[in-house]
Parts: C-alpha cells; sequence; structure tokens
C-alpha cells in the first residue's frame, strides 16, 4: 500500500477516493515500568520507556489506518497525519488520511 503525507504520490494519479480513513490506539506501560519512567523524569534526559511507548503506539495506530484503508478496497492513503492526547502513564494516538485508488502514470 502506498502511503504519503501529501495529497499525491509521484508516478501515480488518484482515482477515486474513498474517504477518511483512521486508526487509535491507546497503550500504557506496566505499574513497574511507568515508576521506572517517572523517576527518570526527576533526574532529566532521554525517558526512553516513554519514547518506546509513543512510538509502539503510532505504528499500531498507522497500521490500524491501513487496515481501514484494505476494507475500503483503497490501495493508497494520503494526506497522512497523526495526532495525540495527554493522558499520564498512557499514549494515545490517532493516525488518520484519505484512502485512496491510485493508478500508475
Amino acid at each position: 500500500m502506498h502511503t504519503s503525507t501529501t495529497f499525491d504520490i509521484p508516478g501515480f494519479r488518484v482515482s477515486k477516493s474513498l474517504g477518511v480513513v483512521r486508526g487509535i490506539t491507546v497503550r500504557t506501560r506496566s505499574l513497574p515500568m511507568t515508576i521506572a519512567g517517572s523517576l527518570r523524569t526527576l533526574f532529566g534526559g532521554r525517558a526512553g520507556i516513554f519514547s518506546d511507548l509513543c512510538e509502539s503506539a503510532r505504528e499500531e495506530s498507522f497500521q490500524l489506518m491501513l487496515s481501514h484503508a484494505r476494507q475500503l478496497g483503497a490501495n493508497a492513503v494520503v494526506g497522512i497525519r497523526y495526532d495525540t492526547g495527554p493522558m499520564v502513564g498512557a499514549a494515545e494516538v490517532l493516525s488518520y488520511g484519505t484512502a485512496v485508488l491510485v493508478d500508475p502514470l
């Protein structure tokens, strides 16, 4: 499946728009990992535990969005964006875009 943050894909033309697709996930860490990450914030620096949580949430939401696009019969998603919400000890991520059919030029 072709994906793009722009509204076109070089070498292809959009032949049909199938509508908005999205994937949302909320991921949490176990209590011990949350405590370890919170302790890290006391001393500053990169909180790898939370970075990993955010990255896995982004990837999961992206894959859910692609699955939604496949259900509509799309072979590409354009205009992809991410949105996040503040949550304590959790990561909420929404991926969305426009499902389309593209044909090679």
